[in-house]
């Protein structure tokens, strides 16, 4: 079968010939229709991410929408390495695959579900948003920072506020504030002080806009000292670290969590999510913009700006 193979940690994945796979026990061929073309799947293969991979020849890919071999269409998640979803095939656990609604194409199920996920567990399960409380989304204009923005709104936050750096794009997401990041750090260290105290950030970027965050959240105008402010860290397209002032944690209320595949709720809590999910995808009020690229072209691909659109591939 063909498949994006890659060969090496740094380097690009290629559309090659690869074995094909057998269904052990309580697994299943899943016939791939659609994979996205994610974040992880780069910091995977370039070997920065903490689940990269240390074995090859393997086959990118952590996800997407297929069918098994009776036909039924699924989504599915994590393949049996050194399978992946960029494939023509892939081989998954049963318990990692769940089916689509009819309403749902194979593109966006493929494209949304993921981001969706991720979303919507950091705001409700990991930093237990309740209504009516503010939330800052860092990386607004990205793909998941974008679903995040609508997820908040359906979860009851009173005010949420985009921070990104393209202005057009912010504003088109109708938060009800934005803070532009294509400024001088003054510049927005100010405009994260004036957006005034938040009990929830999502954060996608981490690197420089975070540390300019949190030296807003130590300024004394800032909010109350008691207030809590729950920074959950998600993605790293700004830096892979930060510096953090002792004195940031004892003059504010701010409370760091990370969210990722190595602290996940437990399976009922996940598929509850999963449903709600799927059910306002269903309805047209979770959307997500896509682009279809022939799995032939992953290389080229591979290195593409995608400027808030997922690439999904397509064997």
């Amino acid at each position: 079968m063909y498949a994006a193979v890659l060969h090496g940690s740094g380097e690009t994945p290629r559309y090659a010939t690869f074995a094909e796979p057998s269904a052990g026990e309580g697994e299943a061929i899943v016939h791939v229709t659609a994979a996205a073309l994610k974040q992880v799947e780069k910091a995977m293969a370039e070997g920065s991410h903490y689940a990269s991979y240390r074995t090859f020849p393997v086959v990118c890919g952590v996800d997407g929408a297929g069918r098994t071999d009776d036909g039924t269409r699924v989504f599915f998640a994590g393949p049996r390495a050194p399978f992946g979803g960029m494939a023509e095939r892939t081989v998954v656990a049963k318990a990692r695959l769940f089916p689509i609604p009819d309403s749902i194409g194979d593109a966006t199920a493929a494209a949304l579900i993921n981001p969706g996920m991720s979303a919507w567990l950091s705001l409700s399960w990991r930093a237990q948003l309740a209504a009516g409380e503010t939330v800052m989304i860092l990386g607004a204009t990205g793909v998941t920072g974008k679903l995040a923005v609508r997820i908040a709104r359906i979860l009851g936050a009173g005010k949420i506020i985009a921070a990104g750096r393209n202005e057009g794009s912010l504003r088109a997401l109708n938060a009800d504030a934005i803070v532009r990041l294509d400024q001088s750090d003054g510049e927005v260290t100010e405009s994260f002080a004036q957006a005034g105290p938040t009990d929830v950030v999502i954060d996608y970027l981490w690197g420089r806009p975070t540390e300019l965050l949190i030296a807003a959240m130590a300024q004394s105008g800032f909010g109350a000292k008691s207030k809590r402010t729950r920074l959950v860290e998600v993605g790293e397209s700004a830096g892979s670290t930060v510096s953090l002032p002792a004195a940031s944690l004892r003059s504010s209320g701010l409370e760091i969590m990370g969210a990722g595949s190595g602290y996940m709720p437990g399976m009922a809590t996940f598929l509850e999510i999963r449903d709600k999910l799927l059910e306002y995808a269903a309805k047209g009020e979770l959307k997500i913009d896509t682009e279809i690229v022939p799995l032939s072209e992953v290389a080229e691909a591979w290195g593409r700006n995608q400027s808030g659109v997922r690439l999904v591939m397509t064997p």
